[in-house]
């Protein structure tokens, strides 16, 4: 289709993007589009809505989301972190409306409405947090060198100093932690944990960063009732544990080579096409299909390690180490959960479950990630 001594814009983006993590990303769109038609037709039921209820609704996100993850991946370094800024603070706008005006699902406070339509901000953020992240750690380390977190200097009141960082993304984190979503807190914090490291965190600062989350998860589970009731559900079997129950069904239920038209457990699984969409994927195609699937998981993640080591740019090593390290920590959760490995929290399977917040800004995550990694690579 293209022909590399053509000199156009879109022959260039086609042979230096880095084609194998796109074709992830659009495979696993593939397997979300057809559980939305598989595990949304039985959750629309539930509700007495019609089987194309849950994708028609994610049609629209399919396309932003595939239009962002296109266009940005053809941006430079310098619009990359426009955009990325611009993210930052209208997501912090509308964490503010979700203090001022919020909007209540399941107890949590979490999402904003604009123009009628419920938005996550706490999700819109993360690929501004990361590529902000990223850019930060990569001017800390070209002015103050590998020492940027111990010396004096870095922590100088001014443009360039830990303290100009954390006044941009405390409160925030600390909003999210309030709504409540101590979940989603506690995955800005590991990806934050993990660009530290990477850029050399001392040891014992390492080992403080440990204590200080421990410390948070002991005073959510003490001050916070619903952690507290997950938790001791999880670990005494009390409560109500009726979806992590069905989930397991659903699992055996679909045994190695899955049950097709005969899985009906994952009917009576209210959440299958959001936080347990993993288990109506097993039901539907069996174990064998989903530790392939899995699989794509774990080469998107090698993918993106290898572009982390191989990157020139510091501040694409960030970026890209910090994108693994959030893909890879909430597609651990949701599965982890579905499997009753973990208490129960409402994260989404990248790119499969469903919510149009979340995938919209992982496409335009990986998309800047992309954009950056091409610019690295041939620029």
């Amino acid at each position: 289709m293209f022909i590399r001594s053509d000199e156009s814009k879109l022959t260039g983006w086609y042979f230096e993007v880095d084609r194998r993590v796109l074709g992830g990303v659009i495979l696993l769109t593939f397997i979300g589009m057809l559980e939305m038609i598989s595990t949304g037709s039985a959750a629309a039921d539930r509700i007495g809505m019609p089987w194309h209820f849950f994708i028609l609704k994610m049609l629209p996100f399919y396309a932003l989301g595939l239009g962002a993850l296109f266009f940005t991946s053809c941006l430079d370094k310098k619009w990359v972190l426009r955009l990325s800024l611009m993210d930052v603070i209208g997501c912090m706008a509308l964490l503010i409306i979700t203090i001022v005006a919020p909007i209540e699902i399941k107890g949590s406070h979490r999402w904003a409405s604009i123009a009628g339509i419920r938005l996550m901000p706490s999700d819109l953020m993360k690929p501004g947090f990361i590529i902000m992240t990223a850019w930060f750690l990569g001017q800390m380390r070209q002015r103050f060198g590998s020492n940027m977190f111990l010396t004096r200097d870095a922590w100088q009141p001014r443009g360039y100093s830990w303290w100009t960082y954390l006044a941009m993304f405390v409160p925030a984190v600390l909003i999210i932690f309030l709504h409540p979503d101590f979940g989603t807190a506690i995955l800005y914090f590991a990806v934050l944990g993990t660009m530290l490291f990477l850029a050399g965190l001392p040891w014992f600062i390492v080992w403080t960063f440990g204590a200080v989350a421990a410390m948070g998860g002991v005073v959510a589970f003490f001050t916070m009732s619903h952690v507290h009731t997950r938790v001791m559900n999880f670990f005494t079997g009390g409560g109500d544990h009726y979806q992590v129950d069905k989930s397991i069904a659903s699992i055996q239920h679909g045994g190695l080579i899955g049950s097709g038209d005969n899985a009906f457990v994952k009917e009576f699984l209210p959440d299958s096409h959001t936080d347990f969409v993993f288990a109506g994927i097993a039901e539907d195609v069996g174990a064998i299909a989903a530790c392939a699937m899995l699989g794509v998981f774990v080469y998107m993640m090698k993918l993106l390690r290898d572009n982390a080591v191989g990157a020139r740019d510091p501040f694409v090593f960030y970026a890209a180490g910090g994108t693994m390290a959030l893909f890879g920590a909430q597609a651990c959760i949701n599965i982890m959960t579905a499997l009753n490995l973990v208490p129960t929290k409402g994260m989404t399977l990248p790119f499969v479950s469903y919510g149009g917040s979340s995938y919209v800004s992982l496409c335009l995550l990986f998309g800047m990630v992309l954009a950056i990694i091409r610019e690295d690579k041939w620029k």
